[in-house]
């Protein structure tokens, strides 16, 4: 998900060119309190745990991994008079685990705009964005229906116990549910009313020809059961995200006939749900590497642009091997698409769905131009796109992403819809491909997008929307190792909520940059993290398995770099202490002295210029500090130096760049 207040009118990469300079200190006076550790950066034991046959200690899943299997076969009625959607939900559920379950659990998001809920009494006064659209509104889920079809191989029709907490709902079997591969089917019949307003993750938006409804955490989804935790229950409040299940889905929706119908997967009837010219011109799209206009911005109010003598339509979609599903309807869309360029041949569609006051070539008339270079850059980088489609809906949600759909503001123009579109489908990588729990770890995902969005920005139409100009990464430490700052392995729900752009997103984007650019290269980097996407494709990794993975790919030790950056809010400054010659004879030689001083250890870059005007570089590695607060090297000077710096072009963090150069005396 995107948050519209931290990435600047939805640019991924304004924050990294500014350099955060709102928050430099130039006041700032240097300390000659050293506060680094080497037994803490460099200690040993920064695994926990050993690897097992579940996860290896390399990283990578264990012979005997397993996780457990969710299908759906949904259906969902949209009644946009009430702004109601009522739905049958048949959930088969596979226990691959080794364990017996006499009991499963399932989310039910939409209690979160419940007014007794928990998620709305941690809302303050002043307002959150988590928040629903307004204290009239009373929503949640209304279940008329849990009921059992089958268990272990045997058919049955028993309506089940269900206790429902808050977002979750606990449902108890009449036997026990086999371990090793043991199914049960149940049925359940659910309706709610859809906020207007839903945690900037669904809802709906009011547009002169009619509402956008956006939808999402719509239906009853299952709880991961892992090795980790057994049942993952932790309640939803709004700020962290999701961690879910991977399986197939079946999903018809009804809704009116004016209506145009877009949802995770392939739509199985188009012949029924459009009109010939438009099946016509879906089929010029998926031949065309431009956009093709489906539904024209004339041709919303028209109504032989919509099939007639019926009040309702059903739209059929399947979706295969994803974690969720969720979909959008309107009698406003303006629709266009183009084929999407595949490593392996596939030509999925870039599809674009907004009203007539989002067109424009300025702004949503480009979005399915955005989405297709963002996801062909994304998938010949690190791994194909999976999804048939990949659909762009404007909506009242500033950005968030659901499998193979996301829901994008409606106002983004230029820019901002670069990058709230680039960002949104990034997602399909994080964490729809690689499904790490999100309500633990939201930098797994947010992070590691913003990060994989710093390099497809580059790459769109060579640089049209990067940044100008280098980061500055002393300006940008100041503010992202500010000691107020929660670590970065925080979960969402625990970070103050103006804390999470920068936790989740920035910060860790940031780091796996500096991995890339200056510890290990862009080589050892990137087949280092494709080795982790193909490794934890639709399976769920936790952040030692990355960080395993990485170190075991890469062929280097990083804990000192995972318990600075990830684990502890570390701050980092290297400074110069001096210089010496041999023998007081600068042609004899010098030795530098040069400092860790706060708690992050780093590799060094030091720049050497004499009094000539010789200019000199020398790089040390991060071992230096392994058991040295302090660090003298020799170098082979021929005259006098006139200069020594610490990383002069700014490339690595440091919170204090007044003692980062030594100077002769006059």
């Amino acid at each position: 998900m995107i948050k519209s207040k931290f990435l600047l009118a939805f640019s991924i990469l304004t924050c990294f060119s500014l350099g955060w300079v709102q928050a430099q200190d130039n006041s700032k006076q240097p300390s000659d309190i050293n506060h680094y550790d080497y037994t803490k950066a460099f200690g040993a034991f920064f695994y926990t745990s050993n690897g097992n046959t579940y996860r290896s200690a390399s990283g990578q899943p264990g012979p005997q991994y397993w996780q457990n299997r969710a299908d759906y076969q949904l259906t969902a009625n949209l009644d946009d008079t009430q702004d109601k959607i009522s739905g049958t939900e048949v959930l088969t559920y596979t226990n691959n685990s080794p364990d017996e379950m006499s009991f499963i659990w399932m989310n039910l998001d939409q209690n979160l705009f419940k007014k007794d809920s928990r998620g709305t009494a941690i809302v303050p006064p002043t307002g959150s964005r988590n928040g629903s659209h307004g204290e009239d509104f009373d929503g949640g889920n209304q279940l008329s229906l849990v009921k059992l079809i089958s268990i272990n191989g045997k058919a049955q029709s028993v309506n089940l116990k269900y206790l429902v907490n808050d977002t979750r709902m606990q449902i108890f079997l009449p036997e026990n549910l086999k371990a090793n591969g043991g199914q049960l089917k149940i049925q359940i019949d659910f309706s709610f009313i859809s906020p207007e307003y839903g945690s900037d993750r669904m809802g709906w938006l009011t547009t002169k020809n009619g509402k956008i409804y956006a939808i999402a955490q719509w239906y009853p989804r299952m709880s991961v059961y892992d090795d980790i935790m057994g049942w993952n229950t932790i309640p939803y409040d709004g700020p962290a995200e999701f961690y879910l299940e991977y399986g197939n889905f079946d999903i018809k929706i009804t809704a009116p006939a004016s209506h145009i119908v877009f949802c995770s997967g392939e739509l199985l009837n188009p012949k029924e749900v459009y009109t010939p010219e438009e099946v016509k011109r879906w089929e010029e799209a998926a031949k065309s590497d431009q956009t093709v206009m489906i539904r024209k911005p004339s041709e919303v109010t028209d109504p032989a642009s919509r099939p007639q003598g019926k009040k309702e339509l059903t739209w059929h979609f399947k979706l295969e091997n994803a974690r969720d599903c969720s979909w959008a309807s309107s009698a406003a869309f303006v629709v266009d698409a183009a084929k999407m360029n595949m490593p392996s041949g596939r030509h999925p569609l870039s599809i674009s769905a907004y009203p007539v006051e989002s067109a424009g070539n300025d702004a949503w008339g480009r979005a399915t131009e955005y989405v297709k270079k963002s996801i062909e850059f994304n998938s010949d980088k690190w791994h194909e796109f999976t999804y048939p489609n990949a659909v762009n809906i404007a909506s009242n949600v500033n950005g968030m992403e659901y499998p193979g759909i996301v829901f994008c503001g409606w106002k983004a123009k230029g820019k901002s819809l670069w990058g709230v579109s680039d960002h949104e489908f990034g997602h399909n990588w994080f964490p729809m491909i690689v499904g790490s729990n999100e309500r633990l770890y939201g930098w797994m995902d947010e992070g590691f997008n913003t990060f994989i969005n710093t390099l497809s920005t580059d790459h769109f139409h060579n640089g049209e929307y990067a940044p100008k100009g280098k980061v500055d990464m002393h300006k940008t430490s100041e503010y992202l190792m500010n000691p107020s700052f929660e670590p970065i392995m925080t979960s969402p729900d625990v970070m103050k909520e103006r804390n999470i752009g920068v936790l989740c997103y920035f910060k860790p984007s940031i780091g796996l940059t500096l991995l890339r650019e200056q510890i290990l290269g862009p080589e050892r980097f990137d087949r280092a993290f494709r080795t982790y996407v193909d490794r934890w494709a639709f399976k769920h990794p936790t952040p030692t398995d990355f960080f395993r993975t990485i170190e075991n790919v890469a062929g280097e030790k990083l804990d000192w770099f995972w318990r600075g950056w990830f684990m502890n809010n570390w701050q980092a400054d290297i400074a110069v202490d001096g210089v010496k010659y041999i023998k007081d004879d600068p042609k004899n030689g010098a030795l530098i002295t040069i400092e860790c001083k706060e708690q992050m250890p780093l590799p060094v870059i030091i720049q050497i210029k004499t009094v000539n005007g010789k200019t000199d570089t020398v790089k040390l590695p991060v071992e230096i500090w392994q058991r040295n607060k302090t660090w003298t090297f020799q170098y082979s000077s021929t005259e006098a130096i006139q200069s020594v710096t610490s990383d002069p072009d700014h490339v690595y963090p440091d919170v204090d760049s007044s003692n980062d150069t030594w100077t002769a005396s006059n």
